[in-house]
């Protein structure tokens, strides 16, 4: 069976991961918990890190990894077990969240482990589904359909994606979702209070991620376009060019290039917006081998 995956780049809260074109990771920023401590992999398409939102950011992050042959490793902060996943296999997609990691298997139905206090990881039950992602305390699906499904803390109505209709692809930030229509147009729920969930204008969108307080949009035609919370110029994205994927992190955004370059902006306290000198990244949609 050949599926796509995921995300080859990753933004977390204070670090940034990302897969050369031979399968091998780097990554850059913060350590405490060696979340950073991928040299050794091997063969990965795909890359997943738990974010947090700032407030609570104390370094307490983990980074995932998906292999070709359907096996995740995992390495950072595992208070809660959320890097407990090496007996994982046939997984086509990851997705990680505050303290816990998602994996979608290749019959559609989803794998977590970690913190669960909220719901977050009440995801057994799920079914068709071919894309996942995690906020901090929140897991959003979506389903072969076209519809998502959603599981964990419902504060803000995080979780309130049961009327989406015609989806291709969702993002969760911190208290906030977000969703790309197959007409490119976007949709949003959540907590609001940056603006972060004022997309109904946009159009055009390939794809979309959701930082803790800002929400970033990548247009067809390789242009970037973000909203929210700008204290560290995470936003300041619109003079990028030919970016093929963006990932979001708590208050730094990051853009793969078509020429397997990576782009960043915002906080980088940690040097986790470091990736100037960053080639040969992987482009998205590796194949796996089983």
């Amino acid at each position: 069976m050949n599926n796509l995956s995921g995300q080859t780049i990753a933004a977390g809260s204070r670090h940034t991961l990302a897969l050369h074109r031979d399968g091998t990771a780097i990554a850059v920023g913060d350590n405490t918990s060696g979340q950073c401590e991928v040299g050794e992999w091997r063969e990965r398409i795909a890359l997943a890190v738990g974010n947090v939102h700032r407030a609570a950011n104390t370094g307490q992050a983990h980074s995932v990894g998906l292999g070709s042959d359907g096996t995740v490793t995992a390495v950072g902060w595992n208070n809660h077990g959320q890097c407990g996943v090496e007996h994982w296999h046939k997984i086509t997609r990851i997705a990680a969240g505050w303290r816990y990691t998602l994996g979608l298997k290749n019959d559609g139905r989803v794998g977590a482990v970690g913190r669960n206090q909220e719901g977050q990881c009440n995801v057994e039950h799920w079914r068709d589904i071919v894309a996942l992602t995690g906020g901090d305390w929140h897991t959003v699906g979506l389903r072969l359909d076209g519809t998502a499904v959603a599981a964990g803390n419902n504060r803000y109505r995080q979780c309130e994606v049961s009327d989406w209709q015609g989806l291709e692809s969702v993002a969760a930030g911190y208290l906030h979702t977000v969703g790309v229509n197959a007409d490119g147009t976007a949709v949003a729920t959540g907590w609001d209070k940056y603006k972060q969930c004022q997309i109904s204008n946009w159009n055009d969108l390939h794809a979309i991620a959701a930082g803790s307080y800002h929400t970033v949009g990548l247009r067809t035609d390789g242009t970037v376009t973000a909203i929210g919370q700008n204290r560290h110029g995470q936003c300041e994205v619109g003079h990028w060019r030919e970016i093929v994927a963006i990932a979001a992190g708590c208050a730094h955004t990051i853009g793969l290039q078509a020429d397997g370059r990576v782009v960043a902006a915002g906080d980088n306290t940690f040097g986790q917006c470091e990736v100037g000198e960053w080639r040969n990244i992987q482009m998205p949609g590796a194949r796996q081998r089983y």
